[in-house]
């Protein structure tokens, strides 16, 4: 009987990373190999009594598995107003025109407005800026071809 002379060391585990840490690993590692990575600002809008942080954490964690850097997080608790009474909807959409960002990327389509004309409206506000609106919603809304909404005229990309 032959023995393999070859035997592999234990290879040993290294402690479990920060989420800093893991940040800080993938930067170097981008910044070596020279990936810019897509950039996104997650936009949350909630009643003034609301809690923001649950959504807000979901689109976090959606940007993170499609490795998108969210540079900026902007809330609004104004409800249910329109679009473009909205201050930091409106920063938003300036961040993406001095391309800081290439997205939006919003929890809900609902967070952007519930009434079909004003989305559309700050949709096609973002895209003239040179960006798109990205909702993380699955469950709401059903996509389409290339990643449309399956909504009458809804042309947000879902992911």
């Amino acid at each position: 009987m032959v023995e393999n002379a070859h035997k592999t060391a234990p290879v040993a585990r290294s402690p479990r990373l920060t989420p800093q840490q893991r940040w800080r690993r993938r930067e170097l590692t981008d910044a070596t190999v020279g990936v810019e990575r897509f950039k996104v600002i997650v936009y949350v809008c909630t009643a003034a009594n609301a809690d923001p942080s649950s959504p807000r954490q979901e689109c976090v964690e959606h940007a993170e598995m499609y490795g998108w850097d969210v540079v900026a997080t902007i809330m609004d608790n104004t409800g249910l107003s329109a679009p473009q009474e909205r201050t930091g909807l409106s920063e938003a959409i300036e961040r993406v025109r001095a391309k800081e960002a290439g997205a939006i990327l919003t929890a809900y389509r609902s967070m952007i407005s519930p009434r079909q004309d004003e989305y559309d409206q700050a949709v096609a506000e973002v895209e003239a800026a040179g960006g798109f609106l990205a909702v993380r919603d699955r469950e709401r809304q059903v996509p389409g071809p290339m990643g449309r909404s399956s909504k009458r005229g809804s042309r947000s990309f879902m992911v």
